[in-house]
């Protein structure tokens, strides 16, 4: 049998959260090389079709660079061959960054909190995801559910441990087929290019065994959603946390604080980039245990933004622990443009010198909570009529992804809510 040829896939991801790109054998693979590219591919929609007016016509050229820092050997998928993944950066054809590029745009932002304020940070992704076919008998957590989805989940572990991207855990989830896989913390950029891996390699491994999986935030209406948590951690240069101080509510510092009520601040405004499907405000909901208002909370679970608990067993120290966590996204996010809005909003609250926010502990009173846009339509209306966002993302990307998602709406608009969550099943 002749061998197969080693093959690259070179990477990026549209405004639909999806991943894209390019095929190119992997021995042609060079520092340097780069591959096509157009600007109107940024205006491709969910339905796959290159929306009408965008910026973007048929003109024009980019290329895809790859980051030598970020390429991947995807291996372990059973019946398919290993593969190299390659992330790129959207370069126009001189090399310089492209305005729309998400990727950049979070590098950027991650530069700023480093030369404004000497802060890094480190992300971990927790995805939830569906297996459609899963027939047995559900119960929330069970060995019995974790048993049922041998050896896909097996099968699952050893690929993403083997193909690098350090796996935390793997458990059934609440929902009825329904599982959660996270991986290790990184830098945000690694950690962004790792769920984009992710998503992608879970379908391939249940594929394998004629699963379908779906990352969709509701499998049908009513019922248990699924979320992407970004967990998020703040150092300073010196590796101490500037989140926590033992002395104040939550224990969490002045500039955590601040860093949080930008976070707030801005919520409504990117509810239409963290929650961006038509169906995702089915699962932001009171008694969901998702983000059921703007508010920050200490361990609750219904918070848009949670302070993590720390872990004191045997005298563990919380300092280097205390984290955040945003509860509100879905797999229909960019993960650099998730990443990137919401550590530019925590920015903007230490640009600004905002109010600590107020750290709510227990169960909030209603007047304690800004409401997020209750359907897509008003989280793009309030998207658009923000200035800062056309500030921080520019106008070309602002412009794409709003046409992006009416049309999107136009299509979901036409469906019943079960035949909505079917169509982005089959999708995500």
């Amino acid at each position: 049998m002749t061998d197969l040829t080693p093959l690259t896939f070179v990477a990026t991801s549209d405004l639909t959260g999806l991943t894209k790109g390019r095929v190119v054998p992997t021995d042609s693979m060079s520092t340097g090389t780069t591959t096509g590219w157009v600007p109107a591919n940024f205006g491709i929609g969910v339905d796959g079709h290159i929306v009408e007016d965008i910026p973007f016509d048929s003109s024009g050229d980019l290329r895809l660079l790859p980051d030598p820092e970020a390429i991947h050997q995807i291996r372990g998928v059973p019946g398919k061959p290993d593969l190299s993944v390659a992330i790129a950066n959207v370069v126009h054809t001189d090399g310089s960054p492209w305005s729309c590029c998400t990727r950049t745009i979070l590098r950027g932002v991650v530069d700023s909190l480093r030369e404004e304020f000497g802060l890094s940070s480190e992300v971990a992704f927790e995805h939830e995801f569906f297996d459609r076919d899963g027939d047995t008998p559900h119960h929330p957590f069970s060995w019995r559910n974790f048993r049922a989805a041998e050896p896909i989940g097996s099968h699952l572990v050893t690929a993403v441990q083997d193909s690098g991207l350090q796996l935390e855990n793997w458990l059934p989830e609440y929902g009825i087929h329904q599982f959660e896989v996270v991986i290790e913390r990184a830098d945000p950029v690694t950690a962004a290019d790792r769920a984009l891996l992710l998503r992608d390699l879970v379908r391939d491994v249940f594929a394998a065994f004629e699963r379908r999986a779906s990352f969709t935030p509701m499998l049908a209406p009513g019922e248990t959603g699924a979320g992407v948590h970004v967990h998020f951690s703040l150092q300073a240069a010196d590796g101490s946390n500037p989140l926590f101080d033992a002395d104040r509510p939550g224990r969490l510092s002045e500039l955590g604080g601040r860093f949080a009520a930008g976070i707030l601040k801005y919520a409504p405004s990117l509810a239409a980039i963290f929650a961006p499907l038509a169906i995702s405000y089915d699962r932001l909901k009171p008694h969901n245990w998702s983000a059921a208002g703007v508010f920050l909370g200490v361990e609750n679970r219904e918070a848009l933004l949670r302070i993590c608990p720390t872990i004191e067993i045997d005298g563990q120290d919380p300092e280097p622990q205390l984290h955040f966590e945003f509860r509100a996204a879905d797999v229909g996010a960019n993960p650099w443009l998730l990443l990137a809005v919401v550590l530019r909003a925590g920015l903007q609250g230490l640009r600004e010198n905002l109010e600590p926010a107020e750290v709510v502990v227990g169960e909030p009173q209603r007047d304690q909570i800004t409401a997020l846009p209750g359907n897509l339509t008003d989280a793009l209306a309030a998207f658009e009529q923000d200035p800062a966002m056309r500030s921080w993302l520019g106008d070309d990307l602002v412009d794409t992804y709003l046409a992006v998602k009416r049309v999107e709406l136009a299509t979901t608009s036409e469906l019943s809510e079960q035949e909505q969550c079917d169509w982005y099943a089959d999708i995500y």
